[in-house]
C-alpha cells in the first residue's frame, strides 16, 4: 500500500492517527510529514479564488485559540497598518513643502481640507510666493514674521481681479 507508515524492524511500531499517518511520536518525521503537508496546502491556497481563501482563512480562525488568534492579530497589524500614516509628519518640512509645490493652486486648496498640519503647510507663503511670482504678481511691502498667508490672499485677490472664468461647454446637437 502506497500511503502505509514505514515498518521499523528495530523498534515499537510508529502510533499513528486515523487513516491518514501522521507520526505522533517520531519528532523528525512528524516534521517532515508537516512541511510537506504545508507545502501542498500553499499550492492550493495560491490557486483558490477570493472567496475560497476567505472561506478557508475564517474557518482556520474559528479553530484557533484566543492565545493563536491574538497572534494572527499581531501578524496582520505588523502587515497592514490600522491607521493610514500622514507621510508629511514622516517626512522633514522641507519635503512635504517640496512635494506640495507641484500641486496646483485648487488641489493646494483642497488639501487644506485633509487636516490641521496638512492646512498648516498649505498655506505657507514659501508655497504661495512661487506661484504668485511666476504671474509676476508681487506685493508691495514686506509682511512681519507674524503675518501668514499673505502670498495665498494675494493669489486669490489677483485671481479675483482677472475675472477668471471657466470656459463655456458647448453642445452640439446632431
Amino acid at each position: 500500500m502506497a500511503f502505509a507508515p514505514p515498518r521499523n524492524m528495530d523498534g515499537p511500531k510508529l502510533q499513528t492517527k486515523m487513516s491518514t499517518w501522521t507520526p505522533l511520536n517520531h519528532q523528525l518525521m512528524n516534521d517532515k510529514v508537516f512541511e510537506e503537508r504545508r507545502a501542498l496546502l500553499g499550492k492550493w491556497f495560491d490557486k483558490w479564488t477570493d472567496g475560497q481563501r476567505r472561506r478557508i482563512l475564517v474557518d482556520l480562525l474559528e479553530r484557533c485559540s484566543p492565545s493563536q488568534q491574538k497572534f494572527c492579530a499581531k501578524q496582520l497589524q505588523d502587515r497592514v497598518p490600522t491607521e493610514a500614516l500622514d507621510f508629511t509628519t514622516r517626512l522633514p518640512r522641507v519635503l512635504s513643502l517640496y512635494i506640495f509645490s507641484f500641486l496646483d493652486p485648487r488641489s493646494l486648496c483642497r488639501c487644506a481640507q485633509v487636516s490641521w498640519y496638512w492646512k498648516y503647510l498649505s498655506e505657507l507663503d514659501q508655497l504661495w510666493m512661487l506661484k504668485c511670482l511666476r504671474f509676476g504678481w508681487y506685493i508691495n511691502f514686506s509682511p512681519t514674521p507674524f503675518e501668514q498667508g499673505i502670498w495665498k490672499k494675494h493669489y486669490i485677490e489677483m485671481v479675483k481681479e482677472l475675472h477668471v472664468t471657466r470656459p463655456k461647454v458647448h453642445t452640439y446637437h446632431l
